[in-house]
């Protein structure tokens, strides 16, 4: 059922760094993403698929973890990602991007969950850093940086409390605690 899916499908920041994932489950993925919806049908999409182990470690330090957890600077060594997606715009095909990266990332990361893994898009990135270190052409903007693993963290959706804070937090037992708004909330009118 969706709704399950989209219930699993959290942004996970700790894995099990002994569970590795293909190449052919990462092209397997891409591929469910390449027949989502695009704006005018451009397809303009293209991804960097990240899998040797001397390869993420570089990457690993172009992203920003967590920002809401100020005294945490990211997974340790044995909890980090085992594959990452770097999404790509090619300006070829088309000068914006519109909503397509968000249709495609979410698509990649619940077909991830349907597979027993898990992932986090990253947004806040350095993206100079990442083009440079992978010789990504010109022609490419450098969108996100999608990490994928198998999920070592439990992460509980809870109801956004009456002070309305919404940033996520971790309990004790690094369980990661994300508020979201009632439905009530978001349902701005019925006509």
């Amino acid at each position: 059922m969706l709704k399950d899916l989209v219930l699993r499908n959290r942004s996970y920041r700790r894995f099990n760094h002994g569970k590795r994932i293909s190449l052919e489950t990462l092209r397997e993925l891409v591929d469910l993403a390449r027949l989502t919806p695009s704006g005018r049908n451009m397809q303009p999409l293209k991804y960097l698929l990240v899998t040797s182990e001397e390869w993420y470690a570089k990457l690993y330090p172009t992203l920003s973890w967590a920002g809401y957890l100020k005294d945490w600077d990211g997974p340790v060594e044995d909890d980090r990602p085992t594959a990452y997606m770097i999404m790509l715009g090619d300006t070829t095909l088309a000068p914006i991007f519109g909503i397509d990266p968000g249709i495609a990332a979410q698509t990649l990361l619940l077909g991830a969950v349907e597979l027993g893994l898990g992932g986090c898009i990253f947004g806040t990135i350095k993206r100079e850093e990442i083009r440079s270190l992978f010789d990504i052409p010109a022609q490419f903007e450098v969108l996100y940086v999608i990490a994928l693993g198998e999920p070592v963290e439990k992460v509980m959706i809870e109801e956004v409390k009456a002070d309305g804070d919404i940033k996520y937090w971790r309990d004790a037992e690094q369980g990661h605690h994300v508020p979201k708004r009632s439905l009530a909330d978001v349902i701005v009118g019925e006509m």
